[in-house]
């Protein structure tokens, strides 16, 4: 996926850039990078974070910025920021997003005669074609109109001028967070609300879709009104969020919390206790064992010394490795018991099935697992959560590919909890799984537990229903 911070402040601002857009780092592992502006010259870096954290690498560069605004990205795609000059001005550009349509506007672009100088395994930079598509507009707002018009997928950016104004667009449908703050001194713009309290900003106002705002230290006027139809990625709660943010006024571990309360209380299952495969599935287990009413253990515990998070490996057997190697299971609390083990989501479903062989192994007599959001029937098409090269890389795809021989049939019934369809595919994800019980959250439960309207909520994922 990826996250933004900007700054613009009354005094120098790379403190607060540089730890603002830490804060974002839970949102990707490829790239990460920084501008600033002083007095119209700018200045940045950009690091590839693959295989290190991005305070590691940016901390030596700090002294290379100067200047009272600045933005910075931690990117699950591209190299970003992008400087731009145009007739619109010069500026940076960082954003979030998934351009599903970039070659046939790439076709478009050169046709028109622009060039494009970011490439990386022939593959245009996607933060250059919206600065393209930016800098065809009259004014920054036609131009950002004109991402809005032509890029199918979603994209949410921020722009800082060469005056050091800051221009933060969300995505024409809200499919990511672009979210306000505010301290005396300085306004900020962010994609996780994690990124204010210890930078002393309060949150002023979440961005809606569409909406466009210019800011500088002084404060902020909007350029262009919000939407009204908005499809806010699900996945932001039961996943991608860090546990203290919120979205929409909705915080990210209250969500979870309510979902596991919600699904235990139709749940009876004997168990002795609940626990998380951490870290996301923590918040989901507390409201289990609550509603459940047994204690919550931690019968698996990450690694943090070395695994606070999981870097990207080159192949799908060392990610898998990775992944098993960062969670350590506690043998004596496994031993002879039935337990309830919370977790966010089954994409392929390997992981989970080797630490499910591992937890009988280590003595458990139970494992029962329960999945904070419905079984991921369809590929996302938006912000690139479970971007699979193949369909069949969805366990649930290959289910139904056994159970119907082919892997796109009968979809709506499969997407449709309690269905005999529904029912059949779970049972056989369990056995796959080797677990004694499983069960996944409903698109109800999950809707419930946001607190938005479903027709504000993408769950392309679990029922196909979302489109560009």
């Amino acid at each position: 996926m990826g996250g933004f911070f900007g700054v613009a402040k009354k005094s120098n601002c790379v403190n607060e850039l540089f730890y603002g857009v830490d804060y974002n780092s839970h949102l990707g592992t490829k790239r990460a990078g920084m501008a600033t502006v002083d007095n119209g010259i700018f200045s940045r870096q950009i690091h590839n974070i693959e295989n290190t954290y991005f305070r590691t690498k940016f901390e030596g560069d700090l002294d290379q910025f100067s200047g009272n605004s600045g933005i910075g990205v931690i990117s699950d795609t591209d190299a970003q920021p992008i400087i731009v000059n145009c007739h619109l001005g010069k500026f940076a550009i960082v954003t979030v997003g998934r351009i599903n349509n970039i070659d046939e506007l790439e076709r478009e672009m050169l046709a028109k005669g622009h060039h494009f100088c970011e490439h990386s395994y022939d593959i245009i930079n996607p933060t250059e074609m919206i600065a393209a598509l930016i800098s065809d507009g009259t004014d920054i707002v036609d131009g950002i109109e004109n991402v809005y018009r032509h890029v199918k997928g979603s994209c949410s950016m921020l722009i800082l001028m060469d005056d050091g104004s800051i221009i933060a667009a969300r995505d024409r449908l809200g499919r990511t967070p672009v979210i306000l703050g505010k301290k005396d001194d300085a306004f900020a713009a962010t994609s996780e609300t994690c990124s204010f309290p210890n930078l002393g900003f309060s949150i002023e106002a979440n961005l809606g879709p569409g909406e466009i705002v210019r800011f500088t230290h002084n404060g902020s006027e909007q350029l262009r009104k919000p939407e009204k139809e908005m499809q806010i990625c699900a996945f932001l709660w039961t996943y991608y969020g860090y546990p203290v943010c919120e979205y929409e006024g909705r915080n990210v571990d209250e969500m979870r919390y309510k979902c596991g309360e919600d699904m235990a209380a139709t749940d009876d299952t004997k168990v002795d206790y609940v626990s998380a495969i951490p870290d996301s599935g923590i918040g989901m287990a507390l409201g289990y064992a609550q509603g459940l009413g047994v204690p919550y253990k931690r019968a698996i515990v990450k690694y943090t010394p070395t695994w606070p998070r999981s870097f990207t490996p080159g192949t799908q057997e060392r990610r898998e490795l990775v992944a098993k190697m960062k969670l350590i299971p506690n043998r004596e609390l496994l031993r002879g018991k039935r337990v309830v083990f919370c977790d966010d989501s089954i994409v392929r479903g390997t992981q989970l099935r080797d630490n499910v062989a591992d937890l009988y192994a280590d003595g458990a007599k139970e494992v029962h697992v329960r999945i904070s959001c419905p079984p991921l029937i369809y590929p996302c098409r938006f912000i690139n959560f479970t971007a699979s090269k193949s369909e069949l890389e969805l366990i649930t795809r290959r289910v139904i590919q056994e159970r119907e021989g082919a892997h796109d049939s009968n979809l709506d019934a499969y997407a449709t909890t309690g269905s005999p369809e529904y029912e059949g595919m779970v049972e056989d994800i369990r056995r796959q799984l080797g677990v004694t019980s499983l069960k996944f959250a409903s698109i109800e439960n999950v809707v419930n537990s946001i607190g938005l309207p479903k027709c504000k909520i993408c769950t392309h994922c679990f029922d196909g229903s979302s489109h560009d």
